[in-house]
């Protein structure tokens, strides 16, 4: 199958449409980013990419970087996690309060905002400090990456602690349940760091190849997380990934996904390669318009689909 030749198509067909969506800008330090910007890579397992557009230029992978976090707590906890933290869609939008006080301070699943939070709590403990979790968090996205480049932006981190109000107000109330475990700032700024956190669509597509292989590296054969629990972080990604849109994203795409109001979304292809795709124009779920577009057509003209 010519790859090259089916991204530079999605990258033509994207870029007749005029409805590029609208960039995060309640996040102050993504406000001025140019929306007409689209990268998509993908990696195979013996290590060939391909990529069309923008695909070198660093963005901030926000929520993608709840795949990361959510590996490690479930690699570190097992089932214990489940105790405090679902696995069901929330049908909800990714930041909302309400869901989590009826349902009495526990959040749906680790892809809302108040599950990677609750996620980030259990690091911390396990890894002693918010400090040793936040470098643990950047060393294994390195990893999985193999890119030792990999840190956040201070300057996004900043700005979305500056305005993280609602965040804030999450925590708070899941702290009124006793469902975390440590210092709410820490916990916030943690969060912020790993969701601040920019790589570009080469390197994140490299980065999901360890859940397209039943938890290990097909590059490297690193073992970092069983089958089993590759399994589950994938089917959560397929009902979750894409808050109140997961359904709809499977539904056209049929691949476990996970996207980021950066405007990046980060999927795997069971057996074959991961994929990334990156535009910041978001559409009204806060996924990337341009991108769960390409993704389709990807989807489309390969065939490729779980179902």
């Amino acid at each position: 199958m010519n790859y090259q030749l089916i991204l530079d198509e999605i990258a033509h067909e994207v870029s007749c449409l005029s409805n590029k969506g609208k960039v995060a800008d309640y996040i102050p330090a993504l406000a001025n980013v140019d929306p007409e910007q689209f990268g998509m890579s993908l990696t195979l397992f013996d290590g060939t990419q391909y990529s069309v557009g923008d695909s070198n230029t660093l963005f901030s992978i926000q929520s993608i970087s709840k795949v990361f976090t959510f590996t490690l707590a479930l690699k570190f906890y097992s089932t214990n996690l489940y105790k405090r933290i679902g696995r069901e869609p929330s049908g909800d939008p990714f930041n909302s309060l309400v869901q989590l006080e009826y349902e009495h301070g526990i959040p749906r699943n680790p892809f809302i905002n108040a599950g990677a939070i609750n996620v980030t709590d259990a690091l911390i403990s396990y890894f002693g400090n918010s400090t040793k979790a936040s470098e643990e968090i950047f060393q294994f996205i390195r990893d999985i990456s193999d890119e030792t480049s990999v840190n956040c932006s201070k300057i996004v981190a900043t700005s979305e602690m500056d305005h993280g109000f609602r965040n804030m107000a999450l925590a708070n109330l899941m702290k009124s349940f006793n469902n975390l475990d440590n210092d709410v700032y820490d916990i916030i700024q943690t969060y912020f760091r790993h969701c601040a956190i920019e790589m570009n669509t080469k390197m994140l597509s490299r980065a999901m190849l360890y859940l397209a292989n039943h938890g290990v590296d097909p590059i490297n054969g690193m073992v970092h997380i069983t089958e089993q629990q590759a399994k589950r972080i994938n089917a959560v990604m397929l009902t979750c990934g894409h808050y109140d849109a997961s359904g709809d994203f499977a539904f056209h795409v049929g691949l476990p996904g996970k996207s980021g109001v950066g405007g990046g979304i980060a999927v795997v292809v069971p057996q074959k390669m991961g994929i990334c795709v990156w535009s910041p124009g978001l559409n009204a779920q806060g996924n990337s318009l341009l991108g769960t577009i390409a993704l389709e057509l990807f989807a489309t003209k390969t065939g490729m689909s779980i179902f």
